[in-house]
């Protein structure tokens, strides 16, 4: 089971919710609503990047307006069927290989979909921490450029998160405001403290 998306609130430099997308939803509707409310982001904490909500209306008509759409019903008639198992998931698309590879791979037991499969669940697994830490620095570069990138430091500290200098990076934010500061880390290294 994978945890729910969160969502983190900003007003100035001060964290001030963290959650489902639904949770801080209201959140920045009761904050909006306040007199002499200071500029307020929104940041996906997947990506590290700001979104904008709608939140006119009641409570509820801004939560619903969060929820997925719902998935039209199928039609009445069934469309001809393509190539792949559809309802496997399977989904047939072209692949440009050289004429060396699509003989080894016709060549290979089960043929060309079985060998593809295998090769890229192996990439998979051989590269997912390398995927999920480029994931991780990626977001929270995004989140630092937004909140610190006029800041003292910001062009170094860049450097260090893309060079994987972890304690040259904690040196560099060290002076940050600390709800910045402590987000960045925990995006860039999953954690709450450098």
């Amino acid at each position: 089971m994978t945890n729910p998306a969160q969502f983190t609130v900003f007003e100035n430099d001060h964290r001030v919710a963290t959650g489902p997308l639904a949770e801080v939803a209201l959140v920045v509707k009761w904050m909006a609503d306040r007199p002499g409310t200071s500029p307020i982001l929104i940041f996906d904490d997947a990506t590290g990047r700001t979104i904008d909500l709608d939140l006119r209306g009641s409570d509820a008509e801004v939560v619903a307006r969060l929820q997925p759409a719902p998935t039209p019903p199928a039609p009445a008639t069934e469309p001809p069927r393509g190539r792949g198992r559809p309802k496997l998931g399977v989904v047939a698309r072209e692949v440009t290989l050289l004429p060396r590879h699509w003989d080894w791979l016709s060549a290979q037991p089960g043929g060309a979909s079985v060998a593809l499969r295998k090769l890229v669940e192996e990439a998979r697994r051989r590269n997912g921490d390398r995927d999920r830490a480029r994931k991780a620095r990626d977001a929270a570069y995004h989140f630092m450029s937004t909140m610190a990138g006029n800041w003292p430091g910001f062009e170094e500290a860049s450097r260090a998160l893309f060079a994987s200098d972890r304690h040259r990076f904690a040196e560099l934010i060290a002076s940050w405001p600390p709800d910045v500061r402590d987000h960045i880390v925990k995006l860039a290294f999953n954690d709450v403290a450098g």
